[in-house]
């Protein structure tokens, strides 16, 4: 159901397309004078307004409606109304940003298909602004994870040149989120409602990279049987994203040059350009400059790309939102609703944040969707982990075992450390109140190996559904002791 305002001087049409309308089953508001339907025009919140535009009885005219309903918010889509000869005035409503216009005499069927196509486009726009909408919050530059200092700065320089129109070089190894700075660039300029294209210069050859890039006009080449629009015209407008630019070939670089220098592009085969509106992101993981002297990069190009350069520190250089970022991928991409909650010991914490990374922030994700597929009990233990992030634990001080730990060797496999405070780290900008490996405040032994019995009676407790009398017989316990160390009366 839709709302619709009807503005018609004329008694019998108006009474005559509102029956129409209301049967349909919209809510319909029906006006004969034009001035107080544009009074009324804000507090509907129409859908859709059907308008006369020669409102003969009235000062107020069509246009007066038609130039108001477009400047709601959310704007409401208006078709206009014209009588015999009057086509003109109807194009320029048209030209003023009406969706479609009758002639009078009309048929009823024929309006009825017309406002029907109009709140199907007016559904249509409402969705595309609530997907943008959720696309800029999704990569708002708030939303990557990071609170060490050299990634405070990168957010700082995201922020400072999102809306301009210049060109960007991202640096950085391979995972470290060159792609998903690029998009919060995109998303939060003037060009967010128009395209973003990304494309991997080193996924395609030579030849398919220029047709891509730049389109082509049938017959150029062998294959090419139909004009082809490149990535370029795709993008007009917006922005298109070229990762991996080191691995471009020579010979587009030139063309690249061409493109960033005149703003045009030529297709492959014809022989005019076309002007192109479109903003030119650039990311590589590989010393550019290191290719200008192998003769593989044009320096020229590099001067152009780099007029503003944003570099993305690896995560073994920001080691203390490594917690951070393992919370935000757990509660994101392995906790799904309705399904099991997922947790990680300290001990693997630890590990996660002493290993150096290579693969960055992508190899984290990757490490943590292997772990939760292995570990039992839905809580990722040491030996859930990559031989290769075990080892960059460091080795525990050798000493005899705490009673908790001894009785956690021969029972159930349930961790003897604590689980880690995933529920600290809630999102981004908020510091864990320990950073990984770096050690808390010491406490008394008591009240150490209190904590440690403490969680491990909870994990006995999880383990029976809550079960005291089933936990003391898995325990080896009384039920009255039990119920005093769960009480603290019993110390460890």
């Amino acid at each position: 159901m839709a709302k619709i305002v009807i503005v018609d001087d004329e008694v019998t049409m108006l009474q005559m397309v509102t029956d129409l309308l209301r049967k349909e089953g919209h809510q319909v508001f029906p006006y004969s004078s034009g001035k107080a339907a544009l009074e009324a025009l804000e507090s509907h919140s129409p859908d859709l307004v059907i308008s006369d535009l020669n409102l003969e009885k009235s000062r107020t005219q069509g246009l007066d409606i038609l130039q108001k309903a477009r400047s709601l918010h959310p704007p409401a889509v208006v078709m206009v109304i014209t009588g015999f000869g009057s086509v003109e005035t109807a194009v320029e409503a048209m030209k003023k940003g009406a969706y479609d216009y009758l002639e009078k005499p009309f048929k009823l069927e024929d309006l009825r298909l017309c406002a029907e196509r109009a709140l199907s486009y007016n559904k249509a726009i409402s969705e595309n602004i609530y997907l943008r909408k959720q696309l800029k919050e999704k990569y708002h530059f708030s939303q990557i994870i990071g609170t060490a200092p050299n990634m405070q700065a990168v957010f700082k320089m995201i922020e400072r040149v999102a809306d301009t129109d210049s060109t960007v070089l991202i640096l950085g190894e391979s995972g470290t989120g060159k792609e998903l700075v690029a998009r919060s660039l995109h998303f939060n300029s003037r060009r967010q409602f128009a395209p973003f294209i990304p494309v991997n210069c080193s996924s395609l050859p030579e030849n398919l990279l220029e047709s891509e890039l730049f389109g082509h006009r049938k017959g150029a080449f062998t294959g090419a049987i139909y004009d082809k629009k490149g990535l370029f015209e795709e993008a007009d407008g917006g922005t298109i994203f070229l990762d991996e630019i080191g691995c471009m070939p020579l010979l587009l670089q030139s063309r690249l040059l061409r493109v960033l220098q005149d703003r045009e592009v030529r297709r492959v085969g014809d022989n005019t350009s076309l002007y192109i509106n479109v903003r030119v992101l650039a990311a590589t993981n590989a010393p550019l400059e290191k290719r200008i002297k192998d003769g593989t990069f044009r320096e020229d190009l590099y001067y152009r790309l780099n007029v503003i350069p944003i570099m993305l520190p690896s995560l073994r250089e920001r080691r203390e939102d490594i917690p951070l970022i393992a919370a935000h991928f757990i509660r994101t991409k392995i906790n799904t609703p309705g399904g099991p909650t997922f947790g990680l010991t300290r001990q693997v914490m630890d590990a996660l944040c002493a290993y150096d990374w290579p693969g960055n922030v992508r190899e984290l994700e990757n490490v943590l969707q292997r772990a939760f597929a292995l570990c039992e009990n839905n809580i990722a233990q040491l030996s859930d982990l990559p031989a290769a992030v075990q080892a960059a634990l460091p080795e525990r001080t050798s000493g005899p075992m705490s009673g908790t730990e001894a009785i956690a060797s021969v029972s159930q496999p349930l961790a003897a450390e604590s689980i880690y405070p995933l529920s600290n780290p809630a999102g981004p900008g908020i510091k864990p109140a320990s950073s990984g490996a770096t050690a808390r405040p010491v406490e008394s032994l008591k009240d150490f190996l209190r904590e440690q019995e403490l969680a491990y009676l909870n994990r006995a407790l999880a383990q029976t559904g809550g079960d005291k009398e089933k936990t003391a017989g898995l325990l080896g316990i009384s039920l009255a002791t039990l119920y005093r160390k769960l009480s603290g009366d019993e110390a460890p």
